[in-house]
């Protein structure tokens, strides 16, 4: 693809005004830990929750979501649109309670919630495995995306790709730690949506309006009806299909259900519980309602400029197709746009990442007492150092849609136990470090028959069957069979090891006022109070229905069904409004007991 004069002036100008708004930040972001990682809760919703939609909006979305669209049809987004149902659990019940506990990461809960050596060893492998491992694997394939567009825009190979975009990411993120992060996450996700929103238009336009595209679409060859479906078709769909799409309104959503990570880090900078709520809740509206349709329609109308053929690496088709549509200015805005979704996405997990490794591991078990200034150099030489892990990890890298169906599978085991400990006091750290573990090795069992086949204790046939369990295609059974034996498993060690104490759950009682079954902490602080679970579950399934029906909606009005389309839409305004009226209310305020407000995490012997 050809860039002129014009197309270079808007990337090079996108990219300097991100690095004035990291050298613009430096300053403040070097105050303090607390300030360089989560702005000290001082952010308002609207900047928090385009923040949390920025980062999902990476380079690697488009690619993937225009993927799925050509690999099946419209309604393989399910793979993603089922994360909705968790993202609105987090509204309405767990948002307040991350907001409450007034972390710096969502590691460092652990020690809160739980006590002993057994929270101190969870709070360092999470740190680890989440900060390092998965972390290092999502930057992988962000990055991984974007040299592929750079490839088929550019021209560029992939070592030299990487190696430009560790550096333009660097170049700020290091410098103006969280407040950088969240503030040009806000421009580059409102850059993203106009390129992303330019190509859609102009695609349409170029096949003769929505009813003219459906029409091409169908006529190309090799192309299902059924591309256009929201739904499987359950009258034909392979048995498959049918248990996948069971399996992703039913079970895949727990998972996301609390708003961890990253999007927790995202709750502690809200200023307030009520801030944090809304913050979530836009970023549903705008994850699931506002962003897919431009990337389905572009999706679509691939299928016409570049026909299905075997062995096609479907998530080239977007690159492609901005390189054959967009003219002159045009191009320059939508590789502008997918830099600034890359950035936005990369500069996060730097910063989550560095949280984790710095605040739970370093400044936890190695060096406790320095000042605030050397634990913020210590995070951005750790920066540095997860920059470069990622670029190994992006290296390696081939599909992303199968890197996102990995880190599905590892987390599934842990989905109901990071759920509960929130809302059942027997939970202690033992079941998550069951789970866990459980999970990781469930998740990775092909790994563990090979071994086995290459011993000669598992036949030919028995590891054919192995291998097709463990395929990408058939994630949706790995899921139920982790999930089951998981649950099973981390139940079982929480009934084997003894309760946290008594004194360390008031305490933690006391500061998050979580609902549920909590009775003997319930009798021991009887002036507590909690929300109404039935004000929650209310909101929940209006603030579910009505982002559903707004997504189809718009959808429909995307494929030239304009009736029922604005049907959707009508509906989507009348739950809106009930979801609207049902959100948390006010923080109640309670009286806490001297001493029992913030428990303190278990010393734990560190060598010198």
């Amino acid at each position: 693809m050809r860039l002129d004069f014009l197309d270079w002036s808007i990337i090079i100008a996108s990219l300097f005004f991100s690095l004035v708004i990291g050298l613009y930040f430096t300053k403040r972001a070097s105050r303090s830990l607390s300030e360089f990682f989560t702005a000290e809760g001082s952010l308002p919703w609207w900047l928090v929750g385009t923040s949390m939609v920025a980062t999902t909006f990476a380079a690697d979305t488009p690619l993937v979501v225009s993927g799925l669209v050509r690999k099946g049809g419209i309604y393989e987004n399910w793979l993603w649109w089922s994360g909705l149902m968790g993202g609105m659990l987090t509204v309405y019940f767990f948002a307040g309670l991350w907001r409450r506990a007034g972390l710096i990461t969502d590691v460092e809960f652990v020690e809160l919630r739980y006590d002993g050596k057994s929270a101190a060893s969870l709070r360092g492998f999470c740190a680890v495995y989440f900060g390092l491992l998965v972390n290092c694997i999502v930057m992988g394939w962000v990055t991984l995306a974007m040299s592929k567009i750079l490839h088929v825009m550019m021209g560029w190979d992939k070592v030299f790709s990487v190696a430009v975009l560790v550096v333009l990411t660097l170049s700020y993120t290091v410098l103006s730690g969280y407040w950088g992060v969240v503030v040009t996450d806000f421009f580059q996700f409102i850059l993203a949506m106009l390129g992303a929103i330019v190509l859609m238009f102009v695609v349409l336009v170029q096949m003769g309006g929505p009813g003219a595209m459906v029409e091409k679409v169908l006529a190309s060859p090799g192309v299902d009806p059924k591309v256009l479906y929201f739904v499987p078709d359950f009258g034909t769909a392979t048995h498959l299909a049918l248990v996948t799409f069971v399996v992703q309104i039913s079970l895949l959503w727990w998972g996301s259900g609390q708003g961890s990570g990253f999007l927790a880090q995202r709750l502690f900078s809200a200023k307030d519980e009520r801030h944090a709520a809304k913050a979530f809740l836009w970023f549903n509206v705008a994850n699931y309602m506002l962003r897919p349709w431009p990337w389905i329609v572009v999706g679509l109308a691939s299928l016409v400029y570049f026909p299905l053929q075997a062995g096609e690496d479907n998530e080239l088709a977007y690159p492609k197709m901005i390189a054959t549509l967009l003219p002159t200015g045009m191009r320059g805005i939508m590789v502008a746009s997918l830099f600034a979704a890359f950035m936005s996405t990369l500069s996060t997990q730097l910063n989550w990442g560095a949280s984790y490794i710095v605040s739970d591991i370093y400044k936890r078990f190695m060096v406790r007492n320095a000042s605030d200034r050397h634990y913020v150099n210590a995070s951005r030489l750790v920066m540095v150092a997860l920059m470069l892990a990622g670029a190994v990890a992006a290296w390696q890298s081939e599909s992303v849609a199968k890197v996102w169906i990995y880190l599905m599978t590892i987390g599934a085991g842990g989905a109901f136990v990071g759920l509960l400990r929130w809302y059942w006091w027997r939970v202690n750290a033992w079941a998550e470090i069951g789970a866990m573990v459980s999970s990781l090795v469930a998740a990775n069992g092909d790994l563990v028959c090979k071994g086995l086949a290459a011993l000669g204790l598992l036949s030919p046939a028995a590891m054919e069957k192995v291998t097709w369990f463990y395929a990408s295609e058939t994630y949706a059974y790995r899921i139920v069979f982790i999930l089951a034996v998981c649950t099973l498993f981390w139940i079982i060690v929480m009934y084997m090891t003894p309760p946290v104490s008594m004194e360390h759950l008031e305490g933690f009682y006391r500061r998050v006022r979580p609902g549920g079954w909590w009775g003997p902490l319930a009798e021991r602080c009887p002036e507590i109070q909690t929300a109404s679970t039935k004000r929650a579950w209310t909101g929940w399934l209006a603030g579910t229905v009505c982002v559903y029906t707004g997504l189809f909606g718009m959808g429909y009005l995307c494929i030239g069904k304009y009736t029922l389309g604005l049907a959707m839409i009508a509906l989507s305004v009348v739950s809106g409004w009930l979801m609207i009226n049902k959100m948390p209310l006010d923080e109640v305020k309670t009286v806490d007991s001297p001493g029992l407000l913030m428990p303190e995490p278990t010393e734990v012997p560190v060598q010198e």
